[in-house]
């Protein structure tokens, strides 16, 4: 079995960029901020009441044992202060207890509410970029990235919160053992160097790692997907792949895992050293402790308070260090996010934009238009010049690959030409708005989507603003024979569509494509594009569709892309292309005339038919 290449070694992150990451950081919180201002309030107080307790804890622990000492040895026992003292210990641990719960349950509702707000912002930045952008690889490897660590952005902002309320404790618990002893400092300070160069030792290699396996990682989703589908099922079974795919994934799962567990090996194996080292130093700063409570010079509660607050000083440094790598480290994932975000169209677009006119004039000019991919030197389409008048119903003919369908992908500006120019109006398009010129464009893609929504849903989607609008949905499904499709289904307009969900229920080729129909004359569009929009349909039922088309797009601007030379016949004129070039236009009579390539695919259609 062939094996897919791989990155077989990650790129090292050092510690500088882990650390340059961290500019992204405010611009984080501000995001957060935004998405519920009060519960974010509400959890930086509690994290700061609750970063106060420990050090209060345990003075107050220290005065029970003293006053516990000094009562042991009176001759009258006046325990009032004890009692108030384990009271107000008492208060303190419910309080820190409760503001606990506060804490964890308000980041749990602030992570929820941010993982949707990411969610959407990638959603709606998606749809920004043009599709030349959408279908580069390198975009799904930065929106693979954008989309990792979803709920590690949520731990970026527990961590990040926790470190500010660690610091609280540290300082306070600082200035507790320095009144008693401040040379335990150094002590303290020889304890968390092996932390701290642990960690800058394996700063960003699970970035790196998980970086370096972007590729390799959507491909096993994709694997995942293809093995476990509904949509690939029947071949999967049918060419017996299973066995195949998941032989395939397991190997490139199993080259993951083989660099993970290497790193963690490695963590690990470093980690217990420099922990020795650090745990050594701690008790011999709580052996000098306890030789100078023998001595007389700490009492009973001084010992528990200093053992106490240094054990949980080092424990927090630890812990403070150790989290510092672990929101470098998520910082990187959230530049990952923020320069997603971040992406401009693939094109320059003039900030000053001129008002679309109402109704189109005299239509649209191709002058000397020509298009390649991004990073390729291939010439998909090059030197078109046609007009589509106002009004006319013009038809794209050619064979696969002729640049049929990348000749509308530019007239609805989902690519820009690389050369030359497309006008409307006289105008180059380039000077509107891309979004607003799109909405004069009504568009049946031969891969239309299948939205697993309801049938209400699926025939709104052509113009969603009108979805609570039933008589427009009404006849926007007369006009397109999906009303006979919707009369069967036991919700009616409601009626799930597809079987990923409950209840669901799944179309034919043809009445998907009835339903997609619909979409089109949801939106009372100036130009109406068909790119193959029948091939699903029965010959009788391709008759009627057309039929109604040409009665319903009178007076509008129409595009046809079909296969059936039945259908083009309709338009107003035929343009035939070939190898991204155009051959010849003309009327169907005109063309079949010249005798050309029109006239030779035609005869050969209808040779099929006698």
């Amino acid at each position: 079995m062939p094996r897919p290449k791989t990155s077989l070694e990650p790129n090292k992150i050092n510690f500088r960029e882990s650390f340059a990451s961290l500019k992204f950081v405010p611009r984080f919180f501000k995001e957060i901020r935004k998405v519920n201002p009060l519960l974010f309030y509400v959890n930086v107080l509690c994290r700061i009441l609750n970063a106060i307790l420990p050090v209060l804890m345990l003075w107050v622990g220290k005065l029970i044992i003293d006053e516990v000492v000094l009562q042991m040895a009176a001759d009258v026992k006046d325990l009032d202060l004890l009692w108030i003292l384990v009271a107000a210990e008492f208060g303190l641990a419910v309080l820190s207890d409760l503001l606990s719960r506060g804490i964890s349950l308000s980041d749990a509702l602030l992570g929820d509410q941010y993982s949707i707000d990411t969610s959407v912002k990638i959603i709606k930045k998606t749809s920004e970029l043009n599709l030349d952008q959408l279908e580069d690889s390198e975009f799904y490897d930065k929106l693979e990235r954008a989309r990792q660590q979803t709920t590690g952005r949520v731990g970026l902002m527990s961590n990040i919160l926790t470190q500010g309320e660690d610091v609280i404790v540290i300082l306070s618990l600082l200035v507790g053992v320095v009144t008693f002893e401040p040379w335990l400092i150094i002590l303290l300070v020889v304890s968390i160097i092996p932390t701290i160069i642990n960690e800058i030792k394996f700063s960003g290699t699970s970035y790196s790692l998980a970086r370096s396996w972007t590729q390799e990682r959507r491909e096993l989703d994709y694997l995942r997907y293809a093995g476990a589908s509904d949509v690939t099922a029947k071949e999967v079974k049918l060419f017996g792949l299973s066995d195949y795919l998941a032989a395939r994934f397991k190997d490139l799962s199993d080259k993951y895992y083989i660099q993970s567990k290497k790193l963690a090996k490695q963590r690990a194996g470093w980690g217990s050293f420099f922990n020795v080292i650090g745990t050594t130093a701690y008790y011999g700063a709580y052996v000098f402790i306890i030789f100078r409570t023998v001595a007389g010079i700490f009492s009973l509660g001084d010992l528990t308070f200093l053992s106490g607050s240094f054990n949980r000083l080092r424990t927090k440094l630890q812990g403070f260090f150790t989290r510092f790598t672990a929101i470098t480290e998520s910082a990187l994932y959230l530049q990952d996010y923020f320069e997603f975000l971040d992406m401009k169209y693939s094109e320059a677009v003039s900030e000053e934009k001129l008002p679309l006119p109402r109704k189109i004039q005299k239509g649209f000019e191709f002058k000397n238009v020509g298009f390649k991919y991004p990073k390729s030197e291939k010439w998909v389409v090059r030197h078109i010049n046609f007009e589509l008048k106002a009004g006319e119903k013009l038809a794209f003919v050619g064979e696969n690959g002729a640049g049929k369908t990348t000749l509308i992908k530019l007239l609805l500006r989902f690519y820009e030409p690389s050369e030359g120019e497309i006008l409307l109006d006289g105008i180059p398009v380039k000077e509107y708005n891309q979004t607003q010129y799109q909405q004069y464009f009504g568009v049946i893609f031969q891969d239309f989507v299948k939205f697993e929504l309801t049938l209400r849903e699926n025939i709104a989607m052509g113009e969603i603003s009108q979805i609570e609008n039933q008589p427009r949905i009404n006849r926007a499904a007369e006009k397109s024979l999906a009303d006979e499709v919707i009369s069967e289904m036991p919700g009616g307009y409601d009626q799930q569509l597809g079987k990923r969900f409950k209840q669901g229920k799944d179309l034919s080729g043809g009445q998907w494509q009835k339903i997609a129909i619909a979409r089109a004359y949801m939106k009372d569009a100036e130009v109406l594009i068909l790119d193959e929009p029948t091939s699903a349909l029965d010959a009788r039922a391709e008759t009627e569709a057309f039929n109604r088309f040409i009665k319903l797009t009178e007076g509008k601007t129409a595009v046809i892309i079909s296969h059936r030379f039945s259908t083009v016949r309709i338009a107003d004129r035929i343009m035939v292309l070939k190898d991204g070039a155009v051959l010849e236009i003309g009327t169907h009579e005109e063309l079949m005339q010249n005798d050309k390539l029109y006239a030779e695919l035609f005869n050969l259609q209808a040779a099929g038919y006698q």
